[in-house]
């Protein structure tokens, strides 16, 4: 049976950065956290990351996962409201880049930090519902029909580009003390290597962000 540890985890990353920078964009829009340079700066840069990982996690499972899911459970899967979500997501994500960048621009422009915070409410909240959905449809799907081989195949696809220095860190933010030890176990002591490497900087830009 496919191991879905990795991408539950990756799924509860970007929900959790969603909800996260969302209210602190709002709380920024309101007066009630100051936005210094350094932390404007630091967003975008988290920002910029984090839509990225979004985009690419999307387009492995249009172009590597729906195909797989739709030759081996055939009729017992329909992908097309997922999909749908799918292409609502790229235009947002275009406007959180712009509206991200206005922001690092213009720090102390409340009505900046108002635009992006809607933008990142909605993000949000489209995160939440699509990937419930995903995870209550197609997770027993992928577990009932789809063979080890195709599944590394999708997680490898899921993997590629993805920055380690951003990703790793964000992994141990989110996984509960049982699944860090499964992932050890999985990936070996390397894991712990880069980790190690990884955490220190990530720390740095997370004290910037959020104090």
């Amino acid at each position: 049976m496919p191991n879905l540890l990795g991408i539950t985890i990756n799924h509860r990353s970007m929900r959790g950065d969603a909800r996260r920078f969302a209210a602190l964009a709002r709380a920024i829009a309101d007066g009630t956290v100051p936005n210094s340079p350094a932390r404007a700066r630091a967003i975008q840069k988290y920002l910029m990351s984090l839509i990225s990982g979004i985009h690419h996690h999307h387009r492995a499972e249009d172009d590597v996962l729906w195909p797989v899911l739709e030759r081996v459970a055939g009729a017992e899967v329909d992908l097309a409201e997922l999909t749908e979500d799918h292409a609502q997501l790229d235009p947002l994500l275009d406007r959180l880049r712009a509206e991200t960048a206005a922001l690092a621009a213009a720090p102390h422009d409340r009505a900046a930090a108002a635009r992006l915070a809607t933008s990142l409410e909605t993000l949000r909240d489209l995160l939440d519902e699509h990937i419930e959905d995903e995870e209550r449809t197609i997770f027993p799907v992928i577990e009932r029909y789809v063979p080890e081989a195709d599944w590394q195949r999708v997680e490898t696809a899921v993997r590629k580009g993805a920055p380690v220095g951003f990703e790793l860190p964000r992994i141990e933010r989110y996984a509960t003390a049982d699944e860090l030890a499964e992932l050890r176990r999985l990936a070996g002591p390397m894991l712990l290597v880069l980790l190690a490497l990884a955490r220190p900087g990530f720390r740095r830009r997370e004290k910037v962000i959020f104090g």
